[in-house]
């Protein structure tokens, strides 16, 4: 798992075990208490630790509850289910089952809230979150790759605004699924969404014989 706090201001080296009973105890009071009634003198209480010790890693509320936040999703793993449309399945799906989490749910909700007026908020929830979890993208096209069902992509440029754009559509489909419509992202609609990223409107996927059938042909 990818260390999910921020780097450390100067002085005393950093403790990993404050930093992880921190991020945990912000969890729980996201879940006992709510964004809007977390205080950082309670996540101290939970914690263990003195409230200077919050000070000196996070500026306020709102930082703190982003890395706790995106501890969360560094939990991701793109499963090897043996074909493309199967990885991706499997990983939306961890992401709906982490998004159905309360500490997620409130969490996450709240600082994209308060982000649209706080720019250095929505950078860190960009570098925290949005960047790192692209390695999910990154994984699973060069694993297809590999499998030959995806072609490579000459052009670095072109490659990393695919990347880009990949991570908009999945990311943006399930937090609108579950957090706005508040709907379950389960099994069928992962299939259904999986079948449409991959394969369009117009078309289905490929017939066992490598052939392709149109919208028509169904």
């Amino acid at each position: 798992m990818q260390s999910s706090t921020p780097a450390g201001r100067a002085g005393r080296p950093r403790s990993a075990a404050a930093d992880t009973a921190i991020l945990a105890a912000t969890r729980a009071a996201l879940v006992d208490l709510g964004w809007s009634k977390l205080t950082l003198g309670d996540v101290a209480t939970r914690a263990g630790v003195a409230k200077t010790t919050l000070y000196r890693r996070w500026a306020g509320k709102n930082e703190l509850v982003v890395d706790a936040v995106a501890e969360l999703f560094d939990e991701l793993e793109l499963p090897d289910r043996g074909s493309l449309a199967a990885d991706i399945e499997g990983v939306v799906l961890q992401f709906a089952a982490i998004l159905a989490r309360p500490e997620a749910r409130s969490g996450l909700m709240a600082v994209v809230a308060e982000s649209t007026r706080d720019d250095a908020l929505r950078e860190r929830i960009r570098t925290s979150i949005v960047e790192r979890q692209k390695r999910l993208v990154l994984e699973g096209r060069a694993r297809a790759q590999t499998r030959g069902e995806l072609p490579p992509e000459p052009d670095a440029a072109e490659a990393a605004r695919t990347v880009d754009l990949i991570f908009d559509m999945v990311a943006g489909a399930v937090v609108h699924r579950t957090l706005v419509s508040a709907q379950a992202a389960n099994a069928d609609w992962v299939h259904g969404f999986t079948q449409v990223l991959l394969w369009g409107l117009a078309s289905r996927p490929p017939e066992p014989d490598g052939g392709w059938r149109v919208a028509g042909d169904l």
